[in-house]
């Protein structure tokens, strides 16, 4: 048997130098194609794991016809009177196109599963492109990347075909294991080629091993750590005592192009399934932006902070303009100063609490930096908490860092989209007043984006209504909810109570509807089409003399812990629980006076409550 051990040095230097090449090339592209959206994706994908699937002797054919003599790359080097074909560069090349598409593939699916809300949060706290990469997207790959330099080196250290085409078998030179153990089974000697067979598989089998082994002691480690703190760790103010927050540091205002202050939004962005279309300015408050499940209110956030483009229109913060279709404006998101709170929070997994909030501080010294994260952290009162990780945090700590790391970047405007959904109820009602006592503090602009009523009138003074992709009303939150203009407006408002409406006289209303003529104080709109009243403003009366008072029966009821819904019709009795005109809403102690008493019942429509709408 041969002692020459050169086949296995060569295979083992070219597999590493490919194997470097490889991850730095592979990295690189699939980076690149996470984000390419052009048209010639397919195509582009489809050259670059071609390796993957055509034979081995169809690659070294065109890395022959690439690199000899004749071939472009072969003649750029022939005043240099260098050649790569026949040498053990040419291993080394052949080796990284072959090896190329898993790493390529391994990579792109490893930043796949990396939620993009992470990479677009980062943004949105001023972190260029290449501090995502290194800092985020990279180091939550690694497992992926991992295995994907892994499952490179065999491949490389496998290569036979291309390589015999291009590099030839030079013993010494660049004969491999795959190319002795062939020339050895040629010559008869089965031992050598049992030799390089078994060197190969251990080579191949152990690097994989190794990788198996870690990757499970990553995993282990991860839920290991995951097992810490969780509900347990969120405070509780007890005796009705509270800390007071810390002072949020002076907000610095950047430099203004102009005298113009507030936040101007005039876009336009077709989407798949509906044309987002709105236009509202608003200066330093909070506004609330109410709708629906797919009105546009989570997209306009994101064109806001730079996340999405619109298709057309101008975003102006205090006098900078964030986007202008007509003169071709689109800043990063780096570079706005508007902080996103996502609905997950987005808080990246592999950094404790003080390194999230200090991420966007990057700019500042670091004495200066160590300051405003205690400064942060005291302000929404998890002092104490800055060395722990993401995953040992309950729902409402990691809220508050959430909205810690966005404001510690003192942004112009702050975007909450929905930051209490993930929360219960009882978690939500403090964590809406802990908002209420951060914002106090913080002196630009909050835009409030939900679907939810009762939060959005606690947190908000000005409210902005979107359905279909439209702004439907812009007011104060008292005129929106008292004097709907529309129906629409009305229903997203929370009322369940409509009847088509003709004018009868100069303050009543027929119900037509609901079969009964009403008194109204509101001025009737020319065209009016509906009226409307919330559940919980009609009233059970015992004097049926009133003013807008009609008999009226039980169709069916709906409980919940403190409230009934009553399901009613006017002037008849029921013949089924969907035979009704309206719902009322009464606690559970006046349904306990009223339940038991005959029919009929009065109801009355209060007329300072009746609602005057148009389509």
């Amino acid at each position: 048997m041969s002692t020459d051990l050169s086949p296995l040095w060569i295979s083992l230097k070219t597999a590493g130098l490919a194997t470097i090449a490889t991850f730095l090339i592979g990295t690189a592209a699939a980076y690149w194609m996470l984000g390419y959206r052009g048209r010639w994706k397919s195509l582009i994908e489809g050259i670059l794991i071609a390796p993957l699937i055509l034979p081995p002797t169809v690659v070294g054919f065109l890395l022959l016809l690439l690199f000899g003599r004749n071939g472009p790359i072969g003649q750029l080097m022939q005043p240099f009177n260098f050649t790569i074909v026949f040498t053990w560069y040419a291993a080394v090349v052949t080796a990284i196109v072959v090896s190329f598409p898993l790493m390529y593939k391994t990579a792109l699916g490893a930043f796949e599963q990396i939620d993009s809300s992470l990479l677009q949060v980062a943004r949105t706290l001023g972190a260029s492109e290449r501090r995502v990469f290194c800092r985020i997207l990279l180091p939550l790959a690694v497992p992926g990347l991992v295995a994907g330099v892994t499952l490179a080196f065999a491949r490389a250290l496998g290569e036979f075909g291309a390589t015999l085409m291009l590099a030839g078998n030079i013993p010494g030179q660049t004969q491999t294991m795959p190319m002795a153990i062939y020339f050895a089974v040629e010559a008869g000697d089965m031992s050598e080629a049992w030799l390089w067979a078994i060197a190969i598989m251990t080579l191949s089998l152990s690097s994989l091993m190794v990788v198996n082994l870690w990757q499970q002691r990553y995993e282990q480690k991860r839920h290991r750590t995951q097992a810490g703190l969780l509900e347990a760790n969120e405070p509780v103010n007890r005796g009705g005592k509270r800390t007071q927050p810390a002072q949020l540091g002076h907000w610095t205002k950047p430099q203004l192009l102009d005298t113009q202050t507030g936040l101007l939004v005039d876009i336009e962005k077709q989407l798949s399934n509906f044309k987002l279309t709105t236009a509202f300015t608003t200066q330093q408050e909070n506004l609330g932006i109410l709708g629906g499940s797919g009105s546009g209110k989570s997209m306009t956030l994101r064109c806001i902070a730079g996340v999405d483009t619109p298709t057309k229109g101008r975003i102006v913060l205090n006098g900078r303009s964030l986007f202008d279709s007509d003169q071709q404006i689109n800043l990063p998101s780096h570079q706005r100063n508007v902080s996103l709170v996502f609905q997950n929070y987005a808080l990246f997994p592999h950094m404790t609490v003080a390194q999230n909030i200090a991420f966007g501080l990057q700019h500042l010294p670091k004495s200066l930096r160590r300051q405003r994260v205690a400064q942060q952290l005291a302000l929404v009162q998890i002092q104490g908490l800055g060395d722990r990780y993401p995953h040992q945090l309950s729902g409402g700590q990691q809220q508050r860092v959430a909205l810690a790391r966005a404001l510690a970047t003192e942004p112009e405007v702050l975007l909450l989209d929905e930051p209490f959904s993930a929360l219960d109820t009882h978690l939500r009602s403090q964590m809406e007043r802990q908002l209420l006592e951060t914002l106090s503090t913080y002196r630009g602009i909050t835009l409030f984006v939900t679907h939810n009523l009762e939060e959005v009138y606690r947190i908000c003074e000005t409210l902005m209504v979107m359905s279909g992709g439209r702004a439907i009303a812009y007011d104060s939150k008292h005129q929106i909810f008292e004097h709907p203009k529309t129906v629409r407006i009305a229903q997203l408002t929370g009322c369940k109570n409509f009847s088509r409406a003709v004018v009868q006289g100069f303050s009543s209303v027929e119900a037509t509807d609901w079969g009964i003529t009403l008194q109204v104080l509101e001025a009737i709109p020319d065209r009016l089409t509906d009226i409307g009243i919330r559940a919980h403003q009609i009233s059970i009366t015992t004097n049926p003399h009133c003013d807008n008072t009609y008999p009226c029966w039980l169709a069916a009821t709906s409980e919940t812990p403190h409230r009934m819904t009553l399901f009613l019709k006017f002037n008849a009795a029921s013949i089924g629980s969907q035979d009704y005109h309206v719902q009322a809403e009464v606690f559970k102690e006046r349904w306990n006076v009223i339940k038991d008493q005959p029919f009929p019942w009065y109801i009355r429509l209060d007329a300072t409550r009746l609602m005057l709408m148009v389509d």
